[in-house]
């Protein structure tokens, strides 16, 4: 016997390629096992029950596609892989894909049609071979005038657009409307009697936006009133503008106001001007007035950023009167911290109707306060209904899409 053949070295060497060729005979073995198995050159059962129509409530330019799975998707053979979704603008056209979808899924949006234009579509079931359905159509797009599905929407519209009529009407025949107080604006004429008892100036700032914005015309409706109130008791009243549009609608509306206390020669252009449109060269000018004024009462109504807290603050040590208000929602916590009165949110929208009486105003805030009062109660009653299962009340509103 040759023991050269079993030497170490070559002992090891054969360890590791003698594995190797094992496994490779195996793999041939087993493709060539494979190669000779029967191969289902069959192809899926095609979908059935395909409709096509124009999709609901839209604008129109799209067509849905529905269809029963075949019997082959999740079931039978289980080999459909998928479905395409052929579409041709003649029944013996040349039809195109125009979408897929995975297997198990039974519907297709089609939104690159045309509206008013036929279209036929049919469904292919798809393997490595694919079977088709029949032929549907012709159907067409169209667009809706009205969405069925927000039917619920409509009808709180139509309520809530009663209640404004109503109530603006009864405010034009004179009947009082009750609206909740607010504080701030209920200490206007004492902030005003202060500062006229104390024979110093009333500050008032409209914010930092410009005249585009619904915060500036809220606040200078509001500097209307306190305007006609300053001319009344003889004081006066400072508006140093950071924006020079804005500026000149409130040297407007002050001079209205004095000309309707029946002082217009009290009126002083010259007390409402532009002082910067730097954000913060501006607050540095105003916390210069504060402190050589000695005002007695700070406005701070309008649109606020972060001088907020700057200029509340040097009001306060200055010792005035402060009334804020915005719907700068991150700066309300400054005002709120550092003044004697904030309105929040749409209190400060509500000033102005408040204030002028105005009876369209006012209206349309008491029909907001019971528009309000009745989406509370049908939460609640949402709410109880919810606990017991009763889905036949929320299913009255729900809306679609």
């Amino acid at each position: 016997m040759d023991t050269r053949f079993w030497t170490k070295e070559k002992c090891k060497w054969r360890r590791k390629v003698l594995p190797l060729t094992a496994f490779i005979i195996l793999l041939a073995l087993w493709g060539t096992i494979r190669a000779q198995s029967p191969v289902d050159t069959l192809p899926p059962s095609p979908p059935t029950e395909v409709t096509a129509f124009d999709t609901p409530n839209d604008a129109g330019k799209n067509i849905t596609i529905n269809w029963k799975l075949s019997t082959d998707d999740g079931a039978g053979r289980n080999i459909v892989k998928g479905y395409d979704i052929l579409r041709s603008e003649s029944q013996e056209g040349k039809f195109e894909v125009v979408g897929s979808v995975v297997a198990g899924i039974s519907t297709f949006q089609d939104d690159k049609v045309k509206n008013r234009r036929n279209y036929f579509y049919k469904v292919r079931a798809k393997d490595h071979t694919s079977s088709d359905s029949p032929t549907v159509g012709p159907v067409q797009a169209s667009g809706q005038w009205y969405h069925k599905g927000k039917t619920v929407v409509l009808i709180f519209v139509v309520i809530f657009t009663a209640l404004v009529i109503y109530f603006v009407e009864s405010a034009k025949k004179g009947k009082k409307l009750y609206v909740r107080p607010i504080p701030g604006m209920d200490a206007v004429d004492e902030a005003v009697g202060r500062a006229t008892e104390m024979g110093r100036p009333i500050l008032y700032i409209l914010g930092l936006s410009t005249i585009s914005d619904v915060a500036t015309i809220a606040s200078l409706t509001i500097l209307g009133r306190v305007a006609k109130k300053v001319a009344e008791f003889q004081s006066k009243l400072l508006v140093p503008c950071y924006n020079p549009i804005v500026m000149t609608v409130a040297q407007e509306v002050v001079k209205n106001a004095y000309l309707d206390a029946g002082r217009p020669d009290s009126y002083d252009e010259s007390n409402i001007w532009f002082l910067s449109s730097s954000q913060f060269a501006y607050a540095a000018g105003v916390n210069g007035i504060m402190l050589r004024e000695k005002t007695a009462t700070n406005f701070y109504l309008g649109m606020f950023y972060a001088e907020s807290l700057i200029l509340a603050e040097t009001g306060n040590i200055a010792g005035s009167i402060q009334i804020a208000g915005t719907d700068a929602v991150t700066q309300l916590p400054f005002f709120i911290t550092s003044c004697d009165y904030t309105l929040i949110g749409e209190e400060f929208y509500a000033a102005s109707a408040y204030l002028s009486r105005e009876p369209k105003l006012l209206g349309s805030i008491k029909a907001q306060d019971w528009g309000k009062a009745g989406l509370i109660a049908l939460i609640i009653l949402g709410g109880f209904f919810a606990s017991f299962h009763f889905d036949t009340f929320i299913n009255l509103f729900t809306v679609g899409h």
